[in-house]
């Protein structure tokens, strides 16, 4: 399936209307079926699924890289089948979490059925010696920037991207849901792309609770958002030992939580 189609528009400038055409991002129903069981239904962008497979049976709990066995998209009239075969022990994990939802671009949390499930603990980040000289975050945020074709043509989705000091932008994604692009964002580092505790995510989006759970059960040490993140997000990343930083625009960024990953020439502290 495109990423994007054309639709005819007629558009209101300097005192005048103006036909023509504008590119809009494509948003499919993309089911994911685990051993043959649909599992959850998410409007997504229909580009790296399998991403998008692997990240999100991880951050959800369902089963790591070592057991998916395979992964099949399956193009069907009103949407794609993201056939998902586990192995045994994952298999049985993943019926226990079962779930019925219907995912909309904007929340994460549909079809959790418990004030538990919703706020659960994240896991902790692995204590490491990785830190981001200062102003090469504001570099990190800045070539973000040159990874995001599909929001060029569109204007209309979310970016993703991974970041190491020593390789700057390694991969990044796109999609409608600010979810499903980090879902495919870290399905994309842990199938190879680098090594998730010697860098940082990028994100386009701001920062909530699912978020930092997501990066946390990557294992991801830095989270770099353009835009703030909301107070529980906060709370959860500093129990978690996560870097939480926001705002991060080219003038300069906030840090939230354990800014001892960051290199600051001046040493202040944070208040």
């Amino acid at each position: 399936m495109n990423t994007h189609r054309a639709h005819a528009r007629l558009a209101f400038r300097a005192g005048s209307f103006e036909r023509g055409d504008r590119d809009l991002p494509a948003e499919v129903a993309v089911a994911l079926s685990y051993n043959g069981s649909t599992h959850a239904v998410m409007l997504a962008t229909p580009a790296d699924l399998e991403d998008f497979a692997r990240g999100f049976s991880l951050t959800e709990g369902i089963a790591t890289p070592e057991e998916i066995e395979s992964i099949t998209a399956v193009e069907l009239p009103l949407g794609i089948d993201l056939q998902i075969w586990l192995a045994d022990g994952a298999a049985a994990r993943q019926q226990a979490r079962r779930r019925s939802m219907a995912g909309p671009v904007g929340c994460g949390l549909c079809g959790i059925e418990s004030l538990e499930e919703a706020m659960r603990r994240p896991n902790p980040v692995p204590a490491s010696d990785f830190r981001i000289p200062a102003d090469e975050v504001l570099g990190a945020i800045a070539a973000l920037e040159n990874h995001q074709p599909l929001h060029d043509l569109t204007r209309a989705v979310h970016g993703t991207a991974f970041w190491t000091p020593e390789a700057g932008v390694i991969v990044a994604r796109e999609d409608v849901g600010r979810h499903n692009a980090f879902d495919k964002l870290i399905g994309a580092v842990i199938a190879g792309a680098g090594d998730p505790a010697r860098g940082a995510a990028l994100l386009t989006c701001r920062c909530s609770t699912d978020i930092v759970q997501k990066a946390t059960a990557a294992g991801i040490p830095v989270l770099i958002a353009i835009s703030t993140p909301t107070s529980a997000a906060v709370r959860m990343a500093a129990q978690s030992g996560l870097t939480l930083i926001g705002l991060a625009r080219h003038a300069g960024f906030e840090i939230f939580t354990h800014p001892e990953r960051i290199i600051r020439e001046d040493k202040a502290d944070v208040a």
